[in-house]
């Protein structure tokens, strides 16, 4: 009786790609796999006051959701968050494993500076798996499913901030959301609860959510999380007009000038 065929997955950025899920799931459908992704870290751009916790956390969350989409399709996989160098992130995996198949996902080519360091061709010659390139187009994924990158802090688990994600879900199609909560150093532990109990009910309505506690500059914080999250769209919850620092800051405009991306404003109600 034959194994089920083992296969390495490595993704970043198209961690959660329409094309690599459908890659795998040609696999499933030809015979038994057992499937383990690993995602390399990004490397942040200069310039951005970003903490080394704050970058894992952002991997973990693309690959959270790569595993629960790979279980919408019936394949049970395992993950982990791998060095950010992807060639010595393969070499460890299969130091440590014997794998079948490896498949590579990237950026098209010209985006993609995975190719641009010849991964693939490298990875080829110096294990001894068979490799199968997958080509990820971030963009032609929106015809599949929008990505939203939801901004709150105190307003995050507001009735209108829920109901905005409810229907975009409902009008515009299936989406990922990923809530971040701009938060200082003394509120760091009421952000977290604060977020895990938002993460908890758009869970229980059946949306497919993660986040993160992050920079205490909402626009800074926005600008990290356009490094390690695609997204179509931007949702920023903020208290009315006459309680709001960040609309006194004019967060909404800013943004709109510095993103090409749809910027939705949420008012929490009052009280």
């Amino acid at each position: 009786m034959s194994h089920a065929k083992r296969i390495l997955v490595v993704a970043n950025e198209t961690v959660g790609g329409t094309a690599l899920i459908d890659a795998v799931k040609r696999h499933a459908d030809a015979g038994a796999v057992t499937v383990h992704v690993i995602c390399p870290q990004n490397a942040p751009k200069h310039g951005y006051v970003i903490y080394d916790s704050n970058v894992r956390e952002a991997a973990e969350n693309r690959l959270d959701l790569t595993l629960a989409q790979l279980e919408e399709i019936g394949v049970e996989a395992t993950g982990e968050v791998m060095d950010p160098d992807p060639y010595s992130a393969i070499m460890d995996a299969v130091g440590e494993n014997d794998y079948d198949e490896i498949i590579v996902s990237t950026h098209p080519e010209t985006r993609s500076g995975w190719l641009r360091q010849d991964l693939v061709t490298r990875i080829a010659k110096d294990t001894s798996c068979p490799v199968e390139h997958v080509v990820v187009d971030l963009d032609a994924d929106r015809e599949h499913g929008k990505r939203a990158l939801v901004v709150a802090n105190q307003t995050v688990g507001g009735e209108a901030l829920i109901r905005q994600l409810e229907e975009l879900s409902q009008e515009e199609g299936e989406h990922n959301f990923v809530v971040i909560v701009p938060a200082n150093e003394n509120d760091d532990e009421g952000a977290s609860q604060r977020l895990a109990s938002t993460l908890k009910r758009l869970e229980d309505e059946g949306l497919q959510v993660v986040g993160q506690v992050a920079h205490a500059d909402p626009f800074t914080a926005i600008q990290n999380a356009l490094q390690f999250y695609p997204a179509d769209e931007i949702v920023i919850s903020t208290f009315p007009e006459t309680r709001s620092g960040w609309l006194r800051s004019d967060l909404i405009k800013r943004v709109q000038a510095t993103t090409s991306k749809p910027v939705h404003h949420v008012v929490a109600e009052e009280g």
